[in-house]
């Protein structure tokens, strides 16, 4: 799947459960993630997106890392299977360190 399309996706369903799914750009840090996620009840993650099969960048990695030590929910998302148990864990309040995704984005 291409990650527009598994981008259109991410938006709608955030949108179905009433959040927002903000694209995310910070000129001068490359990397940042691709999709700024809120829910209510200040609910929120930062969604790398890729193509099926395709592995983040060193500098998505390097931003990726940083937010996950501050504490930041983070994710690599690559199949569209995922987007159900990312958006309900953005929505839970458990939250263990240096979590990247479902299925080991690193």
């Amino acid at each position: 799947m291409l990650e527009k399309e598994l981008e259109a996706k991410l938006r709608d369903a955030v949108k179905q459960q009433g959040g927002r799914a903000y694209k995310f750009t910070s000129p001068g840090n490359t990397g940042v993630p691709d999709r700024l996620v809120v829910f209510p009840e200040n609910k929120i993650g930062f969604v790398e997106l890729k193509q099926t099969g395709k592995r983040p960048t060193k500098n998505q990695k390097l931003q990726m890392t940083r937010l996950a030590i501050m504490g930041c929910k983070v994710y690599l998302l690559d199949r569209s299977e995922d987007i159900k148990f990312i958006l309900e864990d953005i929505q839970t309040e458990i939250w263990p360190i240096y979590r990247w995704g479902l299925h080991g984005a690193l």
